[in-house]
């Protein structure tokens, strides 16, 4: 076991070095057969829960992980009653539901989390994340700081990690520059963002944090934090 962490911290200490993406890839892989024939005993692969207000950049980031390593990540795609934006898929983006259907399912406690936002209901089902576990893959889910509080109340075990624009003043730059949405649109999801600025300051809130004023930067960050934390089998 003691050999095992060690060879750990000495690929992560090599992270930034070249050829890092093929040692973070032995990584991954020689986790991934521990897991398919270890199964039995019960290991367990953590997963990451990436928070964030609208517009730091986790999309963007996850899209780049799961490209560059194939096959090791599985996203978590989240439900909702909100109608698609132009370009998203059903089943890809999100589980486009019924409002109806999907707050039945709520209260039938087949969701692991859920909210509200603008009059739409947000969640990650049980499923989506079992299904992911069960492929052996490590499940990625995007949710937010109301999310992150109601996964932590039900003890799901999970890396928690909030990825932080440097500033709000950024964070509505990001947002216009979508034009995707209304004056009122922007202004809610900002009143948003700052509170989960403040919950993100909280001890204890997230396991780690990543500032993302340039995009390569923070995702180098976010595979440090995969290479020291995720993968380590119970």
């Amino acid at each position: 076991m003691l050999a095992e962490i060690s060879a750990v911290a000495v690929f992560s200490r090599q992270l930034f070095k070249p050829g890092s993406k093929f040692l973070l890839q032995q990584i991954l892989s020689t986790s991934t057969r521990a897991a398919s024939t270890s199964m039995a005993a019960g290991p367990k692969l953590r997963p990451i829960v990436l928070s964030g207000p609208s517009g730091c950049g986790k999309s963007t980031i996850i899209k780049k992980l799961m490209e560059n390593y194939p096959g090791q990540f599985g996203f978590s795609v989240s439900h909702t009653t909100r109608n698609p934006r132009p370009g998203e898929v059903d089943g890809k983006d999100y589980h486009y539901s019924n409002k109806e259907e999907m707050l039945k399912a709520i209260e039938n406690g087949e969701f692991l989390e859920s909210a509200e936002f603008s009059g739409n209901v947000y969640g990650t089902s049980k499923k989506a994340v079992q299904d992911v576990l069960d492929s052996g893959k490590i499940c990625i889910m995007d949710i937010d700081s109301q999310g992150v509080k109601n996964v932590k109340k039900v003890n799901f075990d999970c890396v928690l990690v909030f990825i932080q624009p440097p500033s709000i003043e950024e964070l509505e730059r990001r947002l216009r520059g979508r034009g995707t949405e209304s004056e009122e649109a922007i202004q809610k999801r900002l009143n948003t963002s700052k509170k989960e600025f403040e919950y993100a300051e909280l001890p204890d809130s997230y396991h780690h944090k990543v500032i993302n004023d340039d995009l390569e930067k923070a995702y180098i960050d976010l595979r440090d934090i995969i290479s020291k934390d995720i993968r380590k089998l119970e």
